[in-house]
């Protein structure tokens, strides 16, 4: 799809430049739905911005085809889409934070020898905004700009459990709960309770439920600029045993606190 540029020949009265009213008010949407940590329905938005209701679903339906909001089919809520996503990861901002923080996740990719990503999830995909790669022969990689999944493996789990069980299981019934290996847990109940230990423990594993043989742990950092945060690190199930998780685990909650403190310093 191409753009065209107009140039319009007659100046606007009183040198004022042209404006575009449906632009105006399309960019107010994705203002007020990005500063909202749960998403808003049709007629929230209408009433907050003050928009008549036809006038709010014809611009969210513009929205959405075009990828720049998404909408939970259950829950009737807008979220930024991925297209947002992408525009956010190509922005100055974003390459000046991935700059920022590239330098700690170097630092616990150093201390415990496996990979380490960071990223930001819309209601549909997981887009990777810096990684340090681990030093040895054969290893977990992805590259910035990669996506992931909304609800794989820990990244999943650290995400939802930032939300109430309602509103997770509202996600997860939308979504659906796939059996990706043999250790995924498909039961909602089950899933639930797992929840629940990420909450108490504050991170996120996945033993094996996404790919067989690896293994994640994953840390929710909060929302920025209206999008989930997460630091997470992959590796090989035999790399990742249960004698060394405590200490991955350790570094990666350490190195969650140091990323929030930098993030929030240059929101």
């Amino acid at each position: 799809m191409g753009f065209e540029v107009v140039h319009r020949k007659t100046p606007m009265p009183n040198g004022i430049g042209y404006q575009a009213p449906a632009v105006q008010k399309a960019f107010r949407l994705l203002e007020k739905v990005a500063s909202s940590e749960d998403g808003l329905r049709l007629a929230e938005l209408s009433q907050e911005l003050g928009f008549s209701k036809s006038t709010t679903h014809g611009l969210i339906q513009a929205l959405v085809a075009v990828g720049a909001l998404d909408q939970n089919p259950l829950r009737k809520k807008f979220f930024l889409g991925p297209f947002i996503m992408d525009l956010a990861f190509k922005g100055r901002h974003y390459v000046t934070m991935s700059t920022e923080v590239r330098p700690i996740l170097d630092r616990l990719c150093t201390r415990i020898n496996e990979t380490v990503f960071l990223g930001v999830l819309s209601d549909s995909r997981g887009i990777i905004l810096a990684a340090a790669r681990a030093s040895k022969t054969l290893t977990i990689s992805s590259s910035p700009g990669d996506t992931i999944p909304l609800l794989a493996g820990a990244v999943g789990k650290a995400y939802l459990a930032s939300l109430s069980d309602t509103q997770a299981l509202s996600v997860i019934r939308a979504k659906g709960l796939r059996k990706c290996t043999s250790a995924s847990i498909v039961d909602e109940t089950a899933y639930l309770k797992e929840l629940a230990r990420v909450r108490q423990d504050g991170f996120a594993l996945d033993n094996e439920e996404y790919l067989a043989g690896v293994k994640a742990l994953a840390v929710y950092l909060g929302l920025h600029r209206g999008l989930p945060l997460l630091i997470w690190v992959v590796g090989f199930a035999d790399s990742m045993s249960q004698e060394r998780m405590p200490q991955i685990v350790h570094e990666t909650l350490d190195t969650a606190e140091e990323l929030k403190s930098v993030i929030d310093r240059g929101s």
